[in-house]
C-alpha cells in the first residue's frame, strides 16, 4: 500500500522547499519555522485579526484603484475574513523571536490568505496561482509598513475593547467603596508611621484618582497608536503603492475595527522608529505602577487579622496555606502586583526595542509587539479581576477608628494653640507612659476639657 505524501514541494524566490501537505502557509513561512526554533511564543489573536483585516482592506482598495482584478480580490477578501475570524490561527506558526522587521509573519499571513483564496477559486494550494502571496495579497505593502501598522491597530483595539472598560469598572467599584467608607476615620500613615487622621474613604478617593488618570493616560496611548505607518512601503517613500492607497485602507480599517486609524503625516519617522509604541507602553507602565500601589495598600490595610492593621476585611476567595489551617491571604492583590511587575518588565523590553532602529527601519518590531499586546491584556484582566473579586467585597472594621484615640499624631492639632515644642513634649510623654494625647494635655496645658474635645476631634482634621 502506497503511503500518502506528508509534504508538498513549493517554489519561492529562493528555490524549492518542502511544506506540510495540509498547511495553508507556504515555503517562506516554513523557512522561518526552521530558522527560528527559539520559543513557544507566537503573535496573539489580536495581531492576527489586525493583519488579516489589513490584507482584506488592502484588497478592496486595490480593486477600487484599478490595481487588482475583482475576482481575485473577492477571494482574498473571503480568505482574509476567515483568518480575521480565527479560523486559521493554527497556521500562524512563526516564532515571535524572528526577523526584526516581522517579514516572516507578514509572509505567513500572505501565504495563508493566498492559499485559502486559491482554494476558494478551485486551485491547488502552494501553486501561487491564480492568487500570489506577494503580487496580490501584499500589493501596495511592505512588511516594513504593515507590521508596525498592525502592532498599532491590534493594541488600539485591545485598549478600546478590553483595557479602558476594565479600568472604568475598577474606578466605579473604588468610588463606591470611597463613598461607603467616608464615615470611617482612621490614623493616616506616612513613612509607615502614624500621621494625622484621615478617612478611609479619602484613602480610597486617592485610588479613584489614580485609576481616573490611568484612563486618561490610556486615551493618550490610544492617540499615539492611531497614527500608522501604512503607505510608506519599504523605506517610507511609498514605492510601489498608489498615492491614495494608505488613506483609503485606513478609512476601511477604521470602519471594520471601530477605531480611529489614520495615515501618518511623516512616514520616515513612522517606519524608522517605535516611538509611538514606546510612548504608549510608558502610559501602560504608569497604570501598572498605580495598580501595584493600590494593591499593596490594600494588603497592608487588611493585614492581620490580629497581628496587623486589620482595618479592612478582604473577601476570602481561597485557603491561604497548605500547613496553617484557617489562614487566608490577599491573593487577588498579590496577583495584580505580579502583573504589574511583568508589565514594567515588558516596558523595559519595549524601550530597548525602541532604541534598535537603524536608519530606515527598526529591527525589534516583533518583540515590541508581543510585549505591548501582552501588557494590555494583562492589565485589562487584572484590573477587572481586582474589581470583581476584591474591591467590590471589601468591608471596613473598627480597628481604624479604635486606633485614632490612642494615636500620637493627633497632637498635631495642638500646635496652633500651644506651639510645636510643647506639642512634641506631650507626644513623647504619651508614648512613654502609654496614655493618650488628650490625657497628657489635660495635665500639661491650660486648655479646658471642652477645648480639648473640640481641638482633638479627629473629624475636624479630615476636612
Amino acid at each position: 500500500m502506497q503511503q500518502e505524501p506528508k509534504f508538498r514541494r513549493e517554489q519561492d524566490s529562493m528555490g524549492k522547499f518542502d511544506v506540510p501537505i495540509d498547511a495553508y502557509y507556504g515555503a517562506n513561512t516554513m523557512r522561518a519555522v526552521l530558522n527560528f526554533p527559539i520559543s513557544e511564543l507566537r503573535f496573539p489573536r489580536s495581531f492576527i485579526r489586525a493583519i488579516a483585516s489589513t490584507k482584506l482592506a488592502a484588497a478592496q482598495v486595490n480593486v477600487e484603484l484599478g490595481e487588482l482584478d475583482s475576482k481575485l480580490a473577492d477571494a482574498i477578501v473571503s480568505a482574509a475574513t476567515e483568518v480575521a475570524d480565527g479560523k486559521f490561527d493554527d497556521q500562524f506558526v512563526v516564532d515571535v523571536f524572528q526577523t526584526g522587521s516581522g517579514t516572516s509573519t507578514n509572509m505567513n499571513a500572505n501565504e495563508v490568505i493566498s492559499n485559502r483564496a486559491i482554494e476558494i477559486l478551485g486551485g491547488e494550494k502552494g501553486s501561487r496561482t491564480p492568487v500570489h502571496p506577494n503580487d496580490h495579497v501584499n500589493m501596495g505593502q511592505s512588511s516594513n509598513d504593515v507590521i508596525p501598522t498592525c502592532i498599532h491597530i491590534a493594541a488600539l483595539g485591545a485598549i478600546r475593547t478590553d483595557l479602558i472598560p476594565a479600568l472604568r469598572q475598577l474606578q466605579g467599584d473604588l468610588e463606591k467603596k470611597s463613598d461607603e467608607f467616608m464615615s470611617v476615620i482612621k490614623t493616616g500613615r506616612t513613612h509607615l508611621q502614624d500621621a494625622t487622621p484621615i478617612r478611609l474613604g479619602q484613602e480610597f478617593l486617592g485610588y479613584v484618582g489614580q485609576i481616573e488618570r490611568g484612563i486618561q493616560r490610556t486615551e493618550t496611548a490610544a492617540s499615539e497608536l492611531s497614527e500608522v505607518a501604512l503607505g510608506g512601503t519599504a523605506v517610507g517613500t511609498g514605492v510601489n503603492a498608489h498615492p491614495e492607497f494608505a488613506t483609503r485602507v485606513c478609512a476601511k480599517l477604521s470602519e471594520i475595527l471601530g477605531v480611529d486609524v489614520h495615515e501618518t503625516s511623516n512616514h520616515f519617522q513612522a517606519q524608522s522608529t517605535l516611538d509611538n509604541i514606546v510612548a504608549a507602553s510608558g502610559g501602560l507602565k504608569t497604570i501598572a505602577v498605580s495598580l501595584m500601589k493600590i494593591s499593596n495598600d490594600i494588603r497592608w490595610i487588611g493585614s492581620g487579622p490580629r497581628g496587623g492593621f486589620g482595618e479592612i476585611m478582604l473577601p476570602e476567595v481561597q485557603p491561604g496555606s497548605s500547613i496553617m489551617p484557617g489562614k487566608v491571604n490577599p491573593v487577588i492583590p498579590e496577583s495584580v502586583c505580579q502583573v504589574a511587575a511583568q508589565v514594567i518588565g515588558n516596558d523595559a523590553a519595549i524601550a530597548i526595542a525602541g532604541q534598535s532602529g537603524n536608519f530606515e527601519i527598526n529591527v525589534m518590531m516583533p518583540v515590541a509587539a508581543y510585549n505591548l499586546l501582552q501588557s494590555i491584556d494583562l492589565l485589562a484582566a487584572s484590573a477587572k479581576n481586582l474589581a470583581e473579586q476584591c474591591i467590590s467585597g471589601l468591608e471596613a472594621t473598627t480597628a481604624g477608628p479604635d486606633m485614632v484615640e490612642r494615636g500620637l499624631a493627633i497632637v498635631t492639632a495642638l500646635v496652633p494653640h500651644i506651639g510645636y515644642d510643647a506639642s512634641a513634649a506631650i507626644a513623647h510623654e504619651a508614648q512613654e507612659t502609654g496614655k493618650t494625647v488628650k490625657e497628657i494635655s489635660r495635665i500639661r496645658t491650660d486648655l479646658t476639657e471642652d477645648q480639648l474635645v473640640e481641638i482633638l476631634d479627629p473629624s475636624s482634621m479630615t476636612g
